[in-house]
């Protein structure tokens, strides 16, 4: 059994009933966490079921298929982990302009915190902090349905591509800052950032004292929504480097609070604006918004008419961390903090932003997908990972990866690395000579008798395609020789 595969079919059921009828552990929160990258603790919510629990679990399992195997799970789960070890040595508390955020994770501006009662519940569930739902001065109405979504094959439920046609907050102006006002009185100790948008300059310096007057610890400046209606406003100010300066310096001097421009992906150089930002004084920069897009699922069309809008999720990962790239590798830029945006769903995924120099993260598609609940596996996974590298503060990954990256023409074209083939992992299903053959360079062929792959070295560039289509993960990577010296070999 895979045990990423079978965690893959658990429908995350909310009150999971396998978990009730669990007497001794919580195999639902077990399932979750592999679901989220986190095996490796996994066995803590299930060292104590007896064969008895997991099959009356089993037996109570709610799902359109067959019952998730959950005694075979728990079998093959490590029941210790390198976080218990660490007795709570390690911190994920680290400052962003000047505001300390006991963890990394954000709520996004966006559907999941539109209002006092959905943040308040996001808070008690352990997210540092939110950047509230945008709020404007014009009248929002929004259209119905506004979401489509991208499905993995036979994977109904689960997307990987989200599409969206919200646009701002559609409570009155006061009744947000009150909320923001409340919020921040409430839980002092998180991090309340209001997003808001202007269609001119009074707009935006009025928004932005009425946020600070709320008490909001920052404000975030959406030039980057992809759908609105008005013009002048979203990602048509995001992609005009001068307007992206004037808003950003009108409402810097206005208030004494952070001021944190949010960057649109909707533009062929992200850092052309984000410098704008830059000069204008901005504390820090939040990227990416949502990506301008077609989908065309069932359902996706607004009585009868179709039209393109913002797509999130974790297809966007890659993309966002492209543009994250852009602009903290840009030499002009420096000492500005920034806010990473764009498919995260688990620990890893916040950490490929943090290791390109984010200092905190905003999820948005994951959570509309799984609830709040998810920020247990993002903290406890990242602890989990620190832990694993002896690290005890979240500081000392900021960034890290930066040294590593060089233009294309700077890399090294003189080495090779061969595939390397695990023989007692392959089941012989051929997708890789398959892939070879129509889409790589010819260099493997089956052996009839045995079904395994084997690699003509002489047509063999190294390309790895073979190891990205393998399925059981049977195809890893030899040692790095001079190509002269794999040509003799």
């Amino acid at each position: 059994m895979h045990l990423n595969e079978e965690a893959a079919r658990c429908l995350l059921c909310a009150e999971a009933p396998c978990s009730k009828a669990c007497k001794n552990g919580d195999p639902a929160r077990a399932v979750r966490a592999i679901r989220f990258g986190n095996a490796a603790i996994a066995g803590q919510w299930v060292k104590d079921c007896s064969e008895k629990d997991l099959e009356a679990a089993e037996k109570a399992c709610i799902h359109y298929d067959r019952p998730i195997r959950l005694r075979e799970m728990v079998r093959a789960l490590p029941l210790s982990s390198r976080l218990s070890e660490a007795n709570g040595e390690i911190s994920l508390s680290i400052d962003f302009c000047g505001l300390r955020c006991e963890n990394p994770f954000f709520l996004a501006s966006s559907a999941v915190c539109t209002n006092y009662e959905m943040v308040a519940r996001a808070f008690e569930a352990g997210w540092a902090g939110v950047f509230y739902k945008t709020i404007c001065l014009q009248e929002i109405r929004e259209v119905s349905p506004r979401f489509d979504a991208v499905y993995e094959s036979g994977r109904q439920g689960d997307f990987y591509g989200f599409r969206n046609m919200e646009q701002l907050s559609e409570n009155p102006v006061e009744m947000d800052f009150d909320i923001l006002r409340r919020l921040k009185q409430d839980y002092p100790a998180k991090i309340v950032v209001a997003s808001i948008m202007g269609q001119s300059e009074e707009e935006w310096i009025r928004l932005a004292k009425m946020a600070e007057e709320a008490g909001c610890d920052a404000v975030e400046l959406n030039f980057s929504c992809p759908q609105m209606r008005m013009t002048g406003m979203g990602c048509d100010v995001g992609q005009d480097p001068e307007l992206v300066t004037f808003f950003t310096a009108y409402v810097k001097r206005s208030v004494s609070i952070p001021v944190i421009p949010k960057m649109t992906p909707n533009i062929a150089h992200i850092s052309e604006p984000a410098m704008g930002a830059f000069f204008a004084g901005a504390d820090a920069i939040s990227a990416i918004n949502t990506i301008k897009s077609v989908t065309l699922g069932d359902g996706s069309e607004v009585n009868g008419c179709q039209t393109g809008s913002g797509y999130s999720g974790r297809a966007v990962k890659p993309i966002a961390l492209r543009h994250i790239l852009a602009m903290v590798k840009n030499p002009i830029m420096k000492n500005i903090q920034y806010s990473g945006i764009g498919g995260i769903e688990t620990w890893r995924d916040a950490l490929e932003f943090i290791q390109l120099g984010c200092r905190n993260v905003q999820i948005c598609t994951a959570v509309m997908q799984y609830g709040y609940r998810i920020i247990d596996d993002l903290i406890q996974g990242m602890q989990n990972y620190m832990a694993g590298r002896g690290i005890t503060r979240l500081d000392e990954i900021v960034g890290e990866l930066l040294p590593t990256f060089f233009l294309p023409h700077d890399l090294d074209r003189d080495t090779i690395v061969y595939p390397k083939f695990d023989r007692s992992k392959c089941i012989g299903c051929g997708r890789c000579t398959i892939s070879c053959a129509d889409g790589g360079h010819q260099a493997l062929r089956m052996d009839p008798e045995t079904r395994k792959p084997q690699m003509i070295a002489s047509r063999c560039v190294g390309c790895h395609l073979c190891r990205l289509v393998c399925p059981t993960g049977a195809i890893g990577v030899a040692r790095r020789m001079e190509k002269k010296d794999a040509r003799q070999a």
